[in-house]
């Protein structure tokens, strides 16, 4: 309430000086004296007393009313006022105003994960501090401040370097963040690169790393973040919006008990609702794939754009998200992003590569997945090329430990998108050019006929008919441009079969641009 007051105040110091009659300032301060007092006697009265003696608009009283309950000491009612408060659009502005000023934490991170809330209720990031030495550079690496010192002002291009950098350090250094005044500093880079999606989506990853800490909740609300999410949740960009809502599912403790590592994305539901999640559907892309642009519909030509104007609206950046949510609302739906390297040019140390395995990432995986709450509902895989490896060997490892034995027991099925279970002749021409590309252990992996593929392909057929998970497997049969220059199958169909027992769906595909 002490914030109404201030604001009181200082309506009082303006009528004293702006230059009012007497008599005018009088009848001013004789009705914000009689706002304040019917304010104070609603918010001093229990829940369930009625209104029906205090001289107010009903209308002002619901207001109140509902900010109240925000604060009950019983859950549900803290929830049917968040909601109520979100689907009221009468409120005037000076209402949304006096609420952006009252509400507390787990009421604005609760606004802000509410479908379409208006973007009143939430208070302006606060004012910045003085720029200083250090701060964001600081956590760069050493390349960086030689790059700081080729330019007074950074470039794009050297933020990002930064960035991905800081997205590193936010795993493991939070508090060492947020200390230096990480969040103020990212807030300012916001501000400044509104003109850039991927920059902006690298700060909200940052965001959303030192959200999965609660002990930093406080200072992220503070800092301005809740206001700048709520905004970014409503972005017709898709990766924009779900970057955004991970960082809020992890700010809300209220209704929700997972942690959405980095690279763990909520394509849906992304916001509260009262539908009830009957099952979990992961999508798992393959190499130099992504959490989003795997999934999406060929990208489109400017000619081919024009020649279909009229379907623009159909198209999608992501389907799983707009496509099988609007389908079945009941599935909570989850895109896996992981990093994948044709050649090892890319590499930043030789002792990384240990990082590239497909038994590294199982493991580095089913850890995140398990803290998402995966395996406490029935879970249908959706994996494509690499991925699907990823898949199996990430069973076979969850049927080896006690503590993913819920995974295991709640693996309903698998879809194969063009799966090389018994590898790809794209890594023996890698091979063959490897002073070239010096392929990566991805591709080293994917080996025609390898060994180890052999392995791992007849064990998991024999947890498959264990358990009887239901597995459809889809092939290519048109070819995929690899390079100006060559063309290939990347899965031939005896490739993308786990064997014949099993259903396989050969359909007129190719591998998605990449």
């Amino acid at each position: 309430f002490v914030p109404v007051l201030k604001l009181h105040r200082s309506f009082f110091h303006c009528a004293s000086t702006s230059g009012l009659t007497h008599k005018a300032r009088r009848e001013l301060h004789k009705a914000a004296r009689r706002f304040l007092e019917v304010s104070s006697r609603i918010l001093l009265q229990p829940l369930d007393e009625h209104f029906s003696h205090v001289d107010a608009d009903p209308h002002e009283v619901a207001l109140w009313v509902l900010l109240k309950r925000t604060r009950s000491a019983t859950k549900a009612v803290r929830l049917q006022a968040v909601q109520e408060l979100a689907e009221n659009h009468h409120w005037h502005d000076y209402q949304y105003q006096t609420a952006a000023q009252v509400i507390d934490q787990r009421t604005a991170v609760g606004l802000a994960r509410t479908p379409r809330v208006d973007l009143r209720f939430f208070l302006s990031p606060p004012a910045l501090p003085e720029l200083e030495d250090g701060g964001l550079w600081c956590f760069g690496g050493n390349g960086l401040p030689y790059a700081q010192s080729l330019t007074s002002v950074p470039s794009e291009k050297v933020e990002s370097f930064c960035l991905q950098a800081l997205v590193q350090h936010s795993k493991s250094h939070c508090d060492h963040i947020v200390a230096n005044g990480g969040l103020q500093l990212l807030q300012r880079v916001y501000q400044l690169r509104r003109d850039s999606l991927k920059i902006q989506r690298n700060i909200v990853r940052i965001i959303g790393n030192l959200a999965i800490n609660e002990s930093v909740h406080q200072a992220i609300v503070q800092s301005g973040w809740v206001s700048v999410l709520a905004e970014m949740m409503q972005s017709p960009h898709i990766m924009q919006a779900s970057h955004a809502a991970r960082a809020l599912a992890n700010l809300d403790r209220e209704t929700v008990g997972e942690k959405y590592q980095d690279g763990v994305y909520v394509l849906h539901p992304q916001t509260r609702g009262n539908e009830p999640i009957k099952a979990d559907v992961l999508f798992i892309h393959g190499l130099l794939g992504a959490a989003f642009k795997t999934w999406r519909q060929k990208d489109r030509s400017v000619v081919e754009e024009e020649k279909e104007a009229g379907s623009r609206e159909d198209y999608t950046e992501c389907w799983p998200k707009s496509w099988l949510a609007a389908d079945c609302p009941n599935l909570r739906i989850l895109s896996v992003e992981y990093d994948t390297h044709l050649s090892d040019w890319k590499a930043k140390c030789p002792a990384e590569n240990q990082r590239k395995s497909l038994a590294y990432r199982s493991r580095e995986l089913l850890n995140k997945l398990k803290s998402a709450g995966v395996g406490e509902r029935p879970v249908v895989w959706v994996a494509h090329s690499m991925g699907g490896l990823l898949v199996k060997k990430m069973l076979l490892d969850a049927s080896e430990d006690p503590d993913m034995h819920e995974l295991m027991k709640n693996t309903k099925g698998i879809v194969f998108y063009s799966v090389p279970h018994n590898g790809t002749s794209m890594a023996e021409y890698s091979v063959n050019v490897r002073y070239l590309l010096f392929p990566s252990i991805e591709v080293r992996e994917l080996c025609k006929d390898s060994p180890a593929l052999h392995d791992l392909n007849e064990n998991f057929l024999n947890i498959a008919k264990d358990r009887e998970i239901k597995v459809l497997s889809f092939a290519e049969t048109l070819p995929t441009n690899i390079g100006p220059m060559i063309k290939i199958l990347v899965v031939p169909t005896q490739s993308a079969n786990l064997e014949t027992q099993l259903p396989l769906l050969v359909a007129h595909l190719k591998e998605p641009q990449t």
